[in-house]
């Protein structure tokens, strides 16, 4: 586990130091024309590097609730520097070329209405002539100026660039906030199952994931989570990992509202990457005092369909027990669909191989903050909503809550309820 966090903290400084260091090149160096106003400059950039690197480490040192002041700063910056980078990425372009325009502007010779031009200058010393020389321009230019761009013009390209990309991302991250912290989407959606029978038509699952309870986020998360789930009056509830990024003894007061939620079959739970961060076995048990069901490798018959649960892939990497398909599909009653809950969308290979009829899934959170959608996309064969691979059906919900940064771009937090239809 130490070993693991070293190379996340290695891996967080490779990228985290020349994303810095190229801000600080555009938004101060480029800028700024004092060596004050330049070390004020280069200070606010480390401390803001410092804060997000704290972001990650301080709350498993001292806890999640203890520090949330430090994860919310170096969170939010983590928001705020990703958009300015991809501003100032796609800016770069137009900068170029603004710069080479009017460098060439400068050095270009200035056409003149008189056939010839001629200029008296002082002669050149040490030629012992003394008084002045005339020159004869070529008609109809008069003598180049030559040189780089006016430096002026320069800062001025630069001043404009950093300003519109500070605004740019300031915006997006508050849309961004004001969307993560607020309701749930609630989508439906329908699926057909070939195996499922006429008296199962139009059962219901609601399906929620990556609840995400932590350090930025409060009882009333899970209250609006609740609520929105009670309301959609379904016949089954499937949390597919990522409920918390903390211990029991940290979150359990955030998580005591989901004591309440209803379902006529009840409710069921499989294991996220998060849960393995935070203390796995205690929030199995946890989560069954809570009323839910956790399906470690396991399978139960429901009216109709065989409903499945598979740990996810982090489990195993960590040494506290990872997915068994095998184990939990084996066996089973072919005549049966399978409805099968498994956090990352990834396991859909493995679970296509065992002949699942349907996989619902979570971890993308629809990429979060586009474009982070299409870096997850290179891991995840869907990101967000029905999908298939290899003949199995996935269905991948956005999450209800958040990760890092309280941001999301392009992919609100939902909840889905997905209606099984017979074919």
């Amino acid at each position: 586990m130490v070993l693991q966090a070293l190379m996340f903290f290695s891996m967080v400084l490779i990228v985290v130091g020349p994303i810095h260091w190229y801000l600080y090149k555009r938004l101060v160096k480029d800028t700024t024309t004092t060596k004050r106003g330049r070390r004020i400059g280069a200070v606010a950039i480390i401390a803001l590097a410092a804060a997000l690197l704290a972001a990650f480490i301080v709350p498993r040192a001292i806890g999640a609730k203890a520090s949330w002041v430090i994860p919310l700063i170096g969170y939010m910056w983590l928001a705020v520097l990703f958009y300015l980078l991809v501003t100032l990425l796609v800016l770069e372009i137009p900068r170029v070329i603004a710069n080479r325009t009017w460098a060439r502007r400068a050095a270009a010779p200035t056409p003149v209405a008189a056939d010839s031009v001629v200029a008296t200058v002082p002669a050149a010393t040490g030629t012992g002539s003394g008084g002045s020389q005339t020159l004869l321009a070529e008609p109809g230019t008069e003598p180049a100026q030559g040189g780089p761009a006016d430096p002026s013009r320069r800062l001025l390209i630069a001043r404009g660039a950093a300003i519109f990309a500070g605004l740019t991302a300031t915006g997006i991250t508050a849309y961004g906030v004001k969307t993560a912290l607020g309701d749930p989407v609630l989508k439906r959606v329908q699926i057909p199952l070939a195996k499922l029978p006429r008296s199962m038509d139009g059962y219901k699952i609601a399906l929620v994931s990556d609840i995400h309870l932590g350090p930025l986020t409060g009882v009333e998360h899970s209250r609006r989570i609740v609520r929105s789930i009670n309301g959609m009056n379904a016949d089954l509830i499937a949390v597919a990992g990522d409920m918390v990024d903390g211990s029991v003894a940290e979150l359990g007061d955030e998580a005591a509202p989901l004591a309440e939620l209803r379902a006529r079959d009840g409710a069921y739970f499989v294991t996220g990457n998060h849960e393995y961060f935070s203390g796995a076995e205690e929030w199995l048990v946890e989560v069954e005092r809570l009323g839910m069901r956790p399906l470690q490798n396991e399978r139960l018959d429901i009216r109709g369909l065989t409903l499945a649960g598979v740990n996810d892939v982090s489990g195993g990497s960590l040494g506290e027990g990872g997915p068994d398909f095998g184990k939990a599909l084996d066996g089973r009653d072919p005549g049966k669909p399978v409805v099968l809950l498994a956090h990352q969308p990834i396991q859909a290979f493995e679970a296509a191989k065992h002949g699942v009829d349907l996989q619902l899934s979570g971890h993308t959170h629809g990429g979060q903050m586009v474009p982070f959608n299409l870096i997850a996309a290179l891991q995840q064969p869907v990101i967000s909503g029905l999908g298939e691979v290899d003949g199995t059906q996935v269905y991948v919900t956005n999450g209800a809550g958040f990760w890092g940064p309280p941001v999301r771009v392009g992919a609100p937090p939902d909840i889905t309820l997905v209606e099984l239809r017979a074919m």
